[in-house]
């Protein structure tokens, strides 16, 4: 039986205390620990093999380093802005940036996440917006999380819509909202986002803040879909999430059975450029109004559920109580006929970018 040698961890080059400290709690955040060295075979050895180098500004002096030669994934880290001496010592080094903690702590974060990351299978993408609103999408997204459910991230891409969390009841539990991360960019440690969120039934929710609302960049959301399974954009418009929908293995479109939405929603996916081009049809059912095929007819694109009228959903949604997702329920039928949908490739050849 053959054993695999252990992964390497990152060097850190740094005889400062407060500055080490720093860097261990970040690099424990993006799943990993560091090696330590700074001189003798030790460093040498670590520096040929480590995915990362993190070296202080204490450092930037040693003789030792400097003798090194040059490498990829070299970061210079200090706690304020380095003089000019220390600015050409990084260059000498080939830094390819130089970090300043703790304003540059998410770049530091995502690096090295990505740095230490292994292959792994990614989560399935499902994107979910209204043609108009009050259409159901946020309720439609929820379901489809809870029944994708456990190990689940359900993102809020509505900033005016009260947040996410509201839908599952947990409002009041701890864990970061948008606000809180606007500020991501690049890669992320997918275990300490979701060790972050609030989380109810097996479902992480990155909700949108009642107390500090305001638009989220676009960078951000990019940064947080990775390990997403199910999106919320229910203020659909042609330039709303386009960056999440292009990386979509399945987009839906909710719409209402009734004339004017469902020429809305004809109306998005003919834009052209619009994101939604390619998406499928949840019709919700709405009495006198039209049927799925009349619906799948004006907006040309294929139905894959129908949602009834689920007398439920809104005394539960008043009552802070997640969606009922029963096999017979009208909400679970059809998160499960999406998740069958993105699971069969549906969406693979149907959304531009997809994956």
């Amino acid at each position: 039986m053959s054993s695999s040698a252990p992964a390497a961890r990152p060097l850190v080059v740094s005889a400062d205390e407060e500055l080490l400290d720093d860097l261990l709690r970040l690099l424990a955040a993006a799943g990993t620990d560091a090696e330590l060295a700074t001189g003798g075979p030790a460093l040498r050895r670590a520096h040929r093999d480590a995915p990362l180098v993190l070296v202080g500004a204490d450092a930037l002096a040693s003789a030792v380093l400097r003798s090194l030669p040059r490498r990829p994934g070299v970061v210079v880290v200090t706690a304020g802005e380095l003089p000019a001496a220390q600015w050409a010592s990084a260059v000498e080094l080939g830094a390819e940036r130089v970090v300043v903690l703790p304003h540059d702590e998410t770049w530091l974060l995502a690096r090295a996440s990505a740095a230490v990351r292994s292959p792994v299978e990614r989560g399935w993408l499902v994107a979910v917006g209204g043609s108009c609103g009050g259409a159901g999408a946020s309720t439609v997204a929820t379901a489809v999380a809870l029944a994708a459910a456990p190990g689940v991230l359900l993102v809020d891409g509505d900033p005016w819509g009260g947040g996410l969390d509201l839908l599952l009841g947990a409002e009041r539990a701890d864990g970061l909202r948008w606000p809180d991360l606007a500020g991501l960019r690049g890669r992320v440690a997918g275990d300490a986002l979701l060790a972050a969120l609030p989380e109810v039934r097996g479902v992480h929710v990155l909700a949108s803040s009642r107390e500090s609302p305001g638009p989220v960049p676009d960078e951000a959301v990019v940064a947080v879909v990775g390990a997403a399974r199910a999106v919320d954009l229910s203020r659909a418009t042609p330039t709303d999430g386009a960056a999440v929908l292009a990386d979509a293995d399945l987009a839906v479109l909710v719409v209402p059975g009734r004339l004017r939405a469902a020429t809305a929603a004809r109306l998005l996916v003919d834009l052209p450029g619009s994101p939604w081009s390619a998406a499928q049809l949840v019709v919700g059912r709405v009495p006198g109004g039209l049927g799925r095929a009349e619906v799948a007819d004006v907006v040309g694109r294929p139905v894959v559920a129908e949602l009834p009228h689920d007398r439920s959903a809104l005394p539960r949604a008043e009552r802070g109580e997640p969606p009922a997702i029963a096999a017979r329920a009208p909400l679970g039928i059809v998160a499960r006929r999406v998740l069958t949908a993105v699971r069969s490739g549906v969406g693979q050849q149907a959304v531009a970018g997809s994956r």
